[in-house]
């Protein structure tokens, strides 16, 4: 096994166990996903099966439910309704299937979910992000604060797409309390040091 499969593992066994309540759920959906021909990777902390560079299926897990995200899920026929959108009116492509205490896991059926997920991928189904505005947006006031305590902050957002830029820059304007955009601005700051879209994941 190469390094970097060794490595990926590792990681994915430890978030396993940091998530050791739903390890009964997760295991079996994560043998389906190793069968499946995708590539295992570890994408935002947790497992991610990806098809020539591009993401496929993930492996979720929160308080009350564990899941299975479809990054390109609106694509799927879902007959049997097992899908949702996790954030209504933010996700466009993006539907999980989410798994609770007592769920039992029907080996079939998700393998024919992940199968259709991938054929898509294969024929190309994608959302199209829509193409941004090359003009550079105004930074606010607050991020500006920010910027002169973190220079490196500074560097990282400059570096950004201005599509990426407005993202963030959106997302703290929304907030009409100084209290709530300076919380924006502290919980956005180490995805733009990593040179992350705030909307990422979900694509």
């Amino acid at each position: 096994m190469p390094d970097s499969d060794k490595i990926t593992t590792a990681k994915i066994s430890a978030w396993l166990k940091r998530h050791e309540q739903w390890q009964h759920l997760l295991t079996p959906l994560r043998e389906l996903l190793l069968v499946s021909g995708l590539k295992e990777e570890v994408k935002w902390g947790a497992p991610t099966y990806t098809l020539d560079g591009k993401n496929v299926v993930g492996l979720g897990a929160f308080k009350n439910h564990c899941a299975l995200w479809f990054h390109q899920g609106v694509f799927l026929k879902d007959e049997k309704q097992k899908l949702v959108n996790a954030q209504e009116g933010t996700t466009k492509g993006l539907r999980q299937w989410r798994f609770s205490e007592g769920d039992k896991i029907n080996r079939r059926l998700v393998q024919s979910y992940i199968n259709e997920a991938i054929a898509n991928q294969k024929d190309g189904k994608a959302i199209k992000p829509a193409t941004p505005s090359k003009a550079a947006p105004a930074i606010p006031e607050d991020l500006k604060k920010a910027f002169t305590r973190n220079s490196k902050l500074k560097t990282a957002f400059s570096k950004l797409t201005p599509g990426k830029q407005r993202e963030y820059i959106a997302h703290i304007n929304d907030a009409k309390r100084e209290a709530t955009r300076l919380s924006r601005i502290e919980k956005c700051s180490p995805l733009i040091l990593a040179g992350a879209g705030l909307h990422d994941k979900y694509r």
